[in-house]
């Protein structure tokens, strides 16, 4: 676990083209404005802020001149797709949620529907924007400047190019030691919790035979009784 967090964090950073689960991942949530409610009876008093506070926090502007850097930023490291990205994401896994439900003829007009109305509900570049004002709080404009320098060099595209499939044959590789550590502890503690033993694959991959308990083994038959020689 803790390796893929470590690389879902890397993934964000270094703004791999591939969506993986590190789109949400890492990246500081936006403050979201109170909208104060219209009726004093109806607001918490949790939910009220305190007098010496703004009733809502908004995001700094960003300098233009460091916009500008960021965006040229998330070009030249891809992370400008990651919008694309998410996008696709979620079409592919309604597609298939609604594949399981719906009839097959009617899923193709659906979908049509759908990626109409989420594209002009949440256009791609919305997710770009809102990662500017993030970049901007966590690096200074010389940082920034820094990051396009590297980028822009012959390693930092090679990285660009290659870290998605690093990223996901790491990942793999971990979940493999994740998942061979999970069973040996669970297959060591079955034993003491033999439903355990009706669940767990066996050491060479197959599956288990279900212990039946109620049931005695089944025995060979008997061997014919001997007869006796003719005279």
């Amino acid at each position: 676990m803790r390796l893929r967090n470590t690389l879902m964090i890397a993934a964000l950073f270094f703004a791999s083209p591939a969506l993986a689960q590190s789109t949400a991942a890492g990246a500081p949530d936006q403050p979201v404005p109170h909208r104060q409610a219209s009726s004093p009876a109806r607001t918490s008093p949790a939910a009220q802020a305190p007098a010496s506070q703004p009733a809502s926090a908004t995001p700094e502007k960003v300098d233009p001149a460091k916009e500008a850097a960021i965006r040229h930023l998330m070009d030249i490291t891809a992370t400008s797709k990651l919008g694309d990205n998410v996008s696709s994401y979620i079409s592919s896994q309604v597609q298939t949620a609604m594949s399981h439900t719906m009839q097959p003829d009617r899923v193709p007009k659906f979908m049509d529907t759908f990626n109409e109305k989420f594209a002009a509900g949440a256009p791609p570049n919305a997710i770009t924007d809102a990662m500017v004002p993030i970049y901007a709080k966590a690096f200074s404009m010389e940082e920034i400047q820094g990051l396009v320098q590297f980028y822009e060099s012959p390693l930092g595209q090679h990285v660009v190019k290659v870290l998605p499939q690093v990223l996901e044959e790491s990942q793999t590789a971990g979940m493999q030691i994740d998942r061979k550590v999970a069973l040996d502890v669970l297959r060591g503690m079955s034993d003491e919790y033999p439903e355990l033993k009706r669940m767990l694959p066996a050491e060479n991959g197959q599956p288990e035979p279900s212990p039946d308990t109620n049931t005695a083994p089944e025995k060979s038959p008997a061997p014919p009784a001997p007869t006796a020689p003719q005279q």
